[in-house]
C-alpha cells in the first residue's frame, strides 16, 4: 500500500496541465492526530510550500512540503487539489526523528471572506529512527493574507 500511495504522489508532481493559481500566503491551522500551526507560501503560478509546527500526544515536529497546485473549478469556483512531498524533523518520544512525507489534498478558497478550507492526507516514514510509517488525515482553516 505504500509503494501504490509513493508512486500516486510521484505520477501526479508530474501532471503539468490545468495548474491553479497561488497568489497569496496563508496562516492557520490544522487538526487530525493532533494539532498544527500552518503557513502557505507562494513560489510561483501554482507551486508553494508549506511549513507545520504540530504538537501531537507523543511530540512535537516541524514538517515542509513542496506542493504543486492544480485547478478544479469545474467542481465549483474556488476548489483546487494539491500533491507534494517534503520532509519532517522532530522529537517524537523523547528522541530526536527525521523522516519524510507525501501529500495530497483538496481545498476551497471561499469567496467573500479570505479563509481557505482544506482536507488532505500525509503520509510519511521515519528514517531516524527507522520506526513504521505513520499518515493521517488532516482539516485545515487559513486565513489568506
Amino acid at each position: 500500500m505504500k509503494k501504490l500511495i509513493i508512486a500516486f504522489v510521484l505520477a501526479v508532481c508530474f501532471i503539468g496541465a490545468g495548474n491553479a493559481q497561488v497568489s497569496k500566503k496563508a496562516i492557520g491551522v490544522r487538526f487530525g492526530n493532533g494539532a498544527e500551526l500552518s503557513y502557505q507560501h507562494p513560489l510561483g503560478a501554482a507551486h508553494r510550500v508549506e511549513l507545520d509546527l504540530g504538537l501531537n500526544p507523543n511530540g512535537i515536529g516541524l514538517a515542509g512540503v513542496y506542493h504543486w497546485v492544480w485547478d478544479l473549478s469545474d467542481l465549483a469556483d474556488g476548489v483546487n487539489w494539491y500533491a507534494g512531498g517534503g520532509g519532517v524533523v522532530g522529537v517524537y518520544s523523547s528522541s530526536f526523528a527525521l523522516g519524510v512525507v507525501g501529500q495530497v489534498g483538496i481545498e476551497y478558497h471561499l469567496e467573500k471572506v479570505p479563509l481557505l478550507l482544506s482536507l488532505d492526507y500525509r503520509p510519511g516514514i521515519y528514517i531516524i529512527p527507522f520506526a513504521p510509517s505513520y499518515d493521517g488525515i488532516c482539516l485545515g482553516a487559513r486565513y489568506k493574507f
